[in-house]
């Protein structure tokens, strides 16, 4: 069995941890509000703009024996740039305040997978981090476009609100592909175990942040657009 494959059977109840989260489940059954989305889209700003240090950390910090992987990195460093700024453009899109968030700080959550992932490049094992790329880009590919649909329907929001997630669902179906081939050419026995325990953390760690987002409030009937606008703005 290959690497990745066995990443990812090592790492399948730890995935479904996340998957089971109620803010999840409840976006697959449609239930969706705009607090809800903008305030998974004001994380998702604090850890995006992490992305480009921390691929660029770990190239720092990579051995010798892992020297092969610094190309791979490079491009990972180029096709990361200004996705923050998609983010906070998805924001504008529904009438919040990206300035707000730019200027803003993570919550808890966030703020401790982010440094859970420094951590791990500087401490561990620089290897570590694809265990990051692993939760964020394969939970992309399984969710991103699907829940962009769940959410823009209901609460009829433009396409405009959606870069960050279309664009991520897309993009990450090529990435998962080049990951896969990455990760099948990583062969030393300790860089593999470190990979999988930081990919059973992260799924934890992203989970930590879902669960840390507020529940749309389904008891008090459907939630406009405007009417959450003019709650969140308020």
């Amino acid at each position: 069995m290959s690497f990745h494959a066995r990443l990812i059977e090592q790492t399948a109840d730890a995935r479904m941890g996340l998957l089971g989260t109620p803010i999840i489940q409840g976006c697959l059954r449609g239930e969706v509000s705009l607090p809800s989305y903008l305030a998974f889209l004001r994380e998702a700003y604090h850890h995006v703009r992490h992305t480009v240090p921390l691929l660029r950390a770990c190239k720092a910090a990579l051995p010798p024996r892992n020297d092969w992987l610094r190309g791979p990195l490079d491009e990972y460093i180029e096709e990361e740039q200004g996705h923050d700024e998609w983010i906070l453009d998805d924001i504008r899109a529904c009438g919040g305040d990206a300035e707000a968030v730019r200027q803003g700080t993570p919550g808890h959550a966030t703020e401790v997978m982010v440094a859970y992932a420094y951590d791990t490049i500087a401490r561990r094992n620089p290897l570590g981090f694809f265990g990051m790329v692993h939760v964020l880009e394969g939970t992309s590919v399984s969710l991103a476009l699907l829940a962009a649909d769940q959410i823009q329907k209901p609460l009829q929001l433009p396409d405009a609100a959606f870069s960050y997630l279309r664009s991520h669902g897309t993009l990450d179906q090529e990435h998962t592909a080049h990951f896969a081939l990455l990760m099948d050419q990583v062969e030393n026995p300790d860089d593999q175990a470190d990979i999988v325990h930081a990919a059973r953390a992260f799924f934890r760690l992203y989970g930590d942040v879902f669960r840390s987002l507020p529940l749309p409030q389904s008891n008090l009937g459907p939630v406009t657009s405007a009417a959450a606008a003019k709650g969140v703005n308020a």
